[in-house]
């Protein structure tokens, strides 16, 4: 899953993507209202995470816009605005949650968690597969019941697969929703990735097929589980 945020604070610069980034998430980072819209412009993002004092104004008026035009993308306000008055503000006017700082880290984690899971559609905290079953929640992966210890782009990697169980996924659309703007979109992430995948699902058929000139899928023997 991929998150944006948009903060100007030189230190939450620091501390708010690499907390993301330890739960798993692709995080790009942006430090005005115009490099946020340029980005969700070009990039498909699961949950945006917008501070709402920046440099070029109030964000809760550029999410209120987007809103009116049919965006979807959850919103998340972190923000020091922390009146009864701002936090009505922020869901009356296209926010889907609201965190005052300072937060908890694992507070805000959650919250993005649970954010970046709804996305566009509903999508269930366990996904299951053949003898695969991934919890978003606990960030496990279990095959056949053993535990399998996975890296963060491994993890996400299955779950944009497991989420889509048996359709074609090209390699752009891996890259874009797993990885971050600093990823080079002419390198082999993704096929090492995939093969570090394979490696260490190991003790069942191979259910992730390449799709020649395509992409990936899950597929198995017997079909979805």
């Amino acid at each position: 899953m991929r998150v944006l945020v948009v903060e100007d604070d030189p230190d939450l610069q620091i501390a708010v993507p690499a907390a993301l980034r330890s739960a798993m998430l692709a995080v790009d980072l942006v430090t005005d209202i115009a490099a946020a819209d340029e980005a969700l412009f070009v990039n498909e993002y699961d949950c945006v995470v917008f501070d709402r004092r920046l440099p070029d104004g109030d964000s809760i008026r550029y999410v209120r816009s987007r809103r009116q035009d049919g965006w979807v993308v959850p919103v998340l306000f972190l923000t020091a605005m922390d009146t009864l008055a701002d936090r009505v503000d922020g869901f009356e006017h296209g926010g889907d949650d609201y965190l005052v700082k300072p937060f908890a880290v694992q507070e805000l984690i959650l919250r993005v968690l649970a954010l970046s899971r709804r996305g566009l559609t509903i999508r269930p905290p366990i996904l299951r597969y053949a003898d695969i079953e991934l919890d978003a929640g606990r960030r496990e992966v279990r095959r056949a019941g053993v535990l399998v210890t996975l890296r963060a782009k491994e993890f996400c990697v299955l779950e944009y697969l497991m989420a889509r169980p048996e359709q074609t996924v090209s390699r752009t659309d891996l890259l874009e929703h797993c990885w971050d703007a600093a990823a080079d979109p002419m390198s082999n992430v993704v096929d090492v990735t995939i093969t570090r995948l394979r490696a260490r699902l190991r003790g069942g058929p191979d259910v992730i097929q390449a799709v020649r000139g395509r992409g990936y899928k899950l597929l198995s023997a017997g079909g979805a589980g």
